[in-house]
């Protein structure tokens, strides 16, 4: 896997890069802080669809009414189950590396999205560090928004929050490694 992860990485070194460490977030289906409240409120969603859904179609009710309830019952089963497959599918496409010059992410489910972070002009790293060492290393400032809402990472929230190392094994070694790599470039 790691070697996996290594190659997707030196398909964008440039010549003059060197590879610091790369790596990839936690696999596997994952519950969050968020889940909390999104479990319940997904299943009351889906339970709610499937019903409406069930008693419209054992009724006479016309046809435009039949299909409404189709895509809210998907919706529902999205939230109370595909979200989490999603995800997992969207971490196991993610790729990080850090080198000599730029932090480099690799994303994308469908289409593969590569962002570069000039070393230099990285202004704010934070680290996010659990008791078993996995964290997240946060590259930039964070939306004042987004810590409004108690740091919450609802679905959907990626393109309003700044780019990160999520869910790493050894967290602080990593960032000790970009804060070394940041003096130098």
């Amino acid at each position: 896997m790691q070697q996996n992860v290594q190659q997707e990485i030196y398909a964008e070194l440039d010549s003059s890069e060197r590879l610091l460490w790369s790596g990839q977030p936690r696999a596997g289906v994952l519950f969050r802080g968020v889940d909390f409240f999104l479990i319940p409120f997904s299943i009351l969603w889906c339970g709610f669809a499937i019903f409406w859904e069930f008693m419209v179609i054992n009724s006479d009710a016309p046809l435009l009414f039949r299909l409404w309830g189709i895509p809210f019952v998907i919706v529902g089963l999205h939230f109370v189950f595909g979200r989490f497959l999603v995800e997992a599918q969207q971490r196991k496409k993610t790729f990080y590396g850090l080198t000599n010059e730029r932090i480099i992410i690799i994303s994308g489910l469908f289409n593969r999205k590569v962002k570069s972070l000039s070393l230099r002009n990285l202004s704010e790293v934070s680290l996010s560090e659990k008791a078993d060492k996995s964290g997240s290393i946060t590259l930039g400032a964070g939306n004042p928004l987004f810590a409004m809402f108690g740091g919450m990472s609802w679905p959907g929230m990626g393109n309003f929050l700044p780019p990160s190392f999520e869910m790493i094994p050894d967290a602080k070694a990593v960032y000790d490694l970009l804060r070394n790599a940041q003096r130098e470039a």
